[in-house]
């Protein structure tokens, strides 16, 4: 065990896990967004809405994360769109991780019982109003625990970019272990950073399930 050699490469480490963090909320964040635009297509009285959100949902799902970076990064480039690996790697992870939530998000409000549903709407709510009013705040327990397992799989996932130049802790490693020819000092590091990052991102969702009143996992 090299204790030198890891403390020369902790700033290092350290910086290269700031630009992973940066990848994981950014593609959180566009993952958000496509997860609301799916549920609200899949609870859509169009057939056709809802047929074309379930076929996005399985392609995603059905398709390897590597071969969907890929397509973004090299193929978007034949249609004269020139993304940089940054901007290509938080759409990829954006779009992939949206159809992961949009299931979470979908399971937790089926998970509320019909009969909430049929009250709110025999009082005389419209469909939204029940949502908002009724269903969600019944669902967000659940709601918060799948985006909390989805955020972990999504930060876990960052290291994929590597593979598009992105220096992001997995790239950074590879990098010194190429020229330091000690894998096991090198990844270990970086293994110990990323579970620093998934114990916050754990924490703050274990947090975030109580204060809804929602039993927090062990």
């Amino acid at each position: 065990m090299d204790i030198n050699l890891i403390l020369k490469i902790l700033p290092f480490v350290a910086e290269a896990g700031l630009m992973t963090i940066k990848l994981a909320v950014a593609s959180f964040m566009i993952g958000l967004a496509v997860s609301a635009l799916l549920v609200a297509a899949r609870f859509s009285r169009r057939f056709a809405i809802r047929a074309l959100a379930t076929a996005y949902v399985s392609v995603m799902r059905g398709t390897p994360l590597l071969v969907q970076l890929f397509l973004v990064f090299f193929g978007t480039s034949q249609l004269g769109m020139e993304l940089t690996p940054f901007v290509a790697g938080i759409l990829t992870l954006g779009f992939n991780i949206g159809a992961y939530m949009s299931e979470g998000m979908r399971g937790a409000i089926l998970s509320v019982d019909k009969g909430q549903t049929e009250a709110a709407r025999t009082l005389g709510f419209g469909r939204s109003e029940t949502m908002r009013l009724f269903v969600l705040p019944q669902a967000r327990p659940l709601l918060v625990r799948s985006l909390g397992v989805n955020t972990v799989i999504l930060t876990k996932g960052t290291a994929l970019v590597s593979t598009i130049g992105v220096v992001e802790l997995t790239y950074s490693a590879q990098r010194f272990v190429t020229s330091t020819y000690k894998p096991f000092e090198v990844f270990g590091v970086a293994g110990a950073a990323y579970i620093i990052i998934i114990a916050v991102i754990l924490a703050i969702a274990r947090l975030a399930e109580a204060s809804y009143g929602g039993a927090t996992s062990p």
